[in-house]
């Protein structure tokens, strides 16, 4: 195997940054690399005083910085630079981030990270072009609709694609003026701890950007629970959303965007194009391993055509290779932990016992490391825990339909509601049915989320509260009021 580069000559900070400068802590973890099972470093575990002093060091940095009232366009300039930096150190970053996450080294490079620069630069340009509104009142009076930073973001990203999360977070919260105490996956810290860096490097004033690590119920909940945060984002599963809304309900009351847990429907008619059909049911699962929230993990197809995509779709899973995430050609990708795969195989099992039929896959790859073969699963009713629980692996349900009424039946999820994929020729069919699905994002003859971003995400159900990506973003990060002057 050819590396893309040595895994040895990375240095790992074994710290949280706060007030822009690393932390040490006496208690540490273990973080391991998905693709050997071997140690690769360690980090730090917060506990509430050293999110504590994290919080502090956002307000006393948003206090002395003047970051929130000074001229919007010099956070604008600030972003930028930030980003360039980004780009500019992609290789070490990319290195930061494949050691112990399930992304390949090539896909981190020229996906992940620029991707992240790009959704920065995307929020640095609301600073000085959003505002607030004047309203329409009677001529006596004067109205006028007024926004403002919320002060101290607290943000908590995932495991699966941990710099670009880290963008969805911190760019139009420093955009919109506030602060951020952030905390990563503890499995995946690396790239996030880097890139808060840059971040004084660029410019970007000390103590605006401070990340603690841990894990949820001890620093996750301090974050939430905390009186000095103003606001709560969360990206990750609907279970652990569910928790932070409770303890944030507990501790006292304060907003929150929360982009959550899918199950999401690929649809596929009769008169589609069967070539991109299959391309995209196959780009909706195999994925990163299919461990990412829109994964199309509920394929939905017309009986008449069904023989011949799930042929052509068990061809394709059966093709792919298990592959290093720090090796040169990137191959398929491992499961983030030896749990997750144990607990992905489980729900296979059950899936088969409960009626399923196992097409291809369903077993883990004679390979070193968390590796699951890319798994197909027929003969499977709306109760069969295949079809109900989020997987977050490389499993897709077979299901077939007669009617289009059938068809969107089986599309909709009792629980989740974060996207959902159509495929047909049929234009007055494709709008139709986008009105009809449950979903926060429809894609139709596509699947999965582009570079344009514009188009916010976010979830319906128990997929989530609010919006990541789009302008929706930067508002959500600025509260606002209501002005009302007689003249």
């Amino acid at each position: 195997m050819t590396l893309a580069f040595d895994p040895a000559t990375l240095t790992l900070p074994c710290a949280h940054y706060i007030g822009g400068a690393y932390v040490s802590a006496t208690e540490e973890m273990t973080v391991t690399s998905p693709s050997t099972g071997m140690a690769v470093g360690a980090v730090p575990m917060a506990d509430a005083d050293t999110v504590d002093r994290a919080v502090q060091a956002a307000r006393d940095a948003l206090a002395t910085s003047g970051w929130a009232g000074c001229a919007p366009r010099d956070r604008l300039k600030a972003l930028h630079k930030w980003a360039d930096l980004i780009e500019a150190e992609a290789s070490t970053l990319a290195g930061l981030e494949v050691i112990c996450s399930s992304r390949p080294y090539a896909h981190a490079l020229t996906g992940d990270v620029a991707v992240t620069a790009e959704q920065i630069r995307f929020c640095a340009e609301f600073a000085d072009k959003e505002a607030g509104a004047l309203a329409p009142t009677s001529d006596s009076s004067f109205g006028y609709i007024d926004d403002a930073p919320y002060g101290v973001i607290g943000a908590i990203t995932p495991w699966n694609f941990p710099i670009s999360m880290a963008g969805w977070k911190l760019g139009p919260a420093l955009a919109a003026g506030n602060a951020v105490v952030l905390k990563p996956s503890e499995m995946t810290p690396y790239s996030t701890l880097y890139m808060a860096e840059l971040a004084v490097r660029a410019g970007i004033p000390a103590g605006l950007i401070n990340v603690v690590i841990g894990d949820g119920p001890t620093t996750g909940n301090a974050i939430t629970g905390h009186g000095g945060i103003d606001k709560v984002s969360f990206t990750g599963s609907t279970r652990a959303g569910a928790a932070i809304m409770e303890n944030i309900a507990r501790t006292g009351i304060k907003p929150m965007t929360l982009e959550l847990g899918g199950k999401s429907p690929m649809v596929v008619f009769a008169d589609a194009d069967l070539d991109l059909a299959v391309d995209c049911l196959d780009r909706g699962i195999t994925p990163n391993a299919g461990q990412f929230c829109v994964a199309g993990s509920r394929i939905i197809v017309a009986r008449e055509i069904a023989d011949e995509l799930a042929a052509r779709l068990a061809e394709r899973f059966a093709k792919y290779r298990p592959m290093d995430t720090f090796a040169a050609d990137p191959g398929f990708c491992p499961i983030i932990s030896d749990r997750q795969l144990q607990r992905i195989d489980s729900i296979v099992k059950a899936g088969a016992q409960q009626g399923g039929e196992i097409l291809c896959g369903g077993a883990h790859f004679d390979h070193p490391g968390s590796f699951y073969q890319p798994t197909l699963i027929a003969g499977v009713d709306a109760a069969n825990p295949a079809v109900t629980e989020e997987i977050f692996g490389p499993v897709a349900t077979f299901q077939t339909f007669e009617t289009e009424e059938e068809a969107m039946q089986l599309a909709v999820h009792p629980t989740y509601g974060l996207c959902a994929g159509l495929f047909t020729r049929d234009l007055s069919r494709a709008l139709r049915l986008s009105r009809k699905l449950e979903a926060g994002t429809v894609w139709i003859n596509r699947y999965g989320r582009s570079r344009d971003h514009i188009l916010p995400t976010g979830g319906w159900k128990a997929s989530g509260l609010g919006k990541d990506l789009g302008r929706e973003a930067y508002h959500a990060n600025r509260r606002t009021k209501s002005v009302l002057i007689d003249l």
